[in-house]
């Protein structure tokens, strides 16, 4: 069964884990592998300097191209990743809207292969691009 956007923002208002950084993200949509979300980039986003921190930059990577793929029609299985590659463009500051587009690429036999791009709302720009590795854990 395919999560929907409903249940996601659920899922993310009313967790105690890790994800609760993410309880203030909009998911806009959640189809065919692909997730698409916005936040606005409030203090507790940021790091010192007041920019949107790298270290919530990767959880947004890991976490909607994970989202993106449990959409797909073959990601339905436990996923783990395997690597995430980073790549820090310009940076957003508080206050900021930022916009989120994860994409599965190609889901295979063992792997999955997803990219995302996070941009400012206002221009349009790349601020991030990352991708994302995942190990497919099939039942044996």
């Amino acid at each position: 069964m395919v999560l929907t956007v409903a249940e996601l923002t659920k899922i993310l208002q009313r967790t105690k884990v890790f994800e609760r950084v993410l309880n203030k993200i909009k998911v806009l949509s959640l189809e065919n592998g692909t997730c698409t979300a916005e936040l606005k980039v409030e203090e507790e986003h940021s790091n010192i300097l007041g920019g949107l921190h790298g270290g919530l930059s990767a959880t947004l990577v890991d976490t909607l191209s994970t989202y993106a793929l449990l959409s797909h029609k073959h990601g339905q299985v436990p996923n783990v990743s395997v690597n995430i590659n980073m790549e820090y463009i310009k940076g957003a500051k508080i206050g900021d809207e930022i916009q989120i587009f994860a994409n599965t690429v190609r889901v295979g036999k063992t792997l999955a292969f997803l990219e995302v791009s996070i941009k400012d709302k206002a221009t349009g720009k790349i601020l991030v691009k990352g991708s994302h590795t995942k190990y497919m854990m099939h039942p044996k």
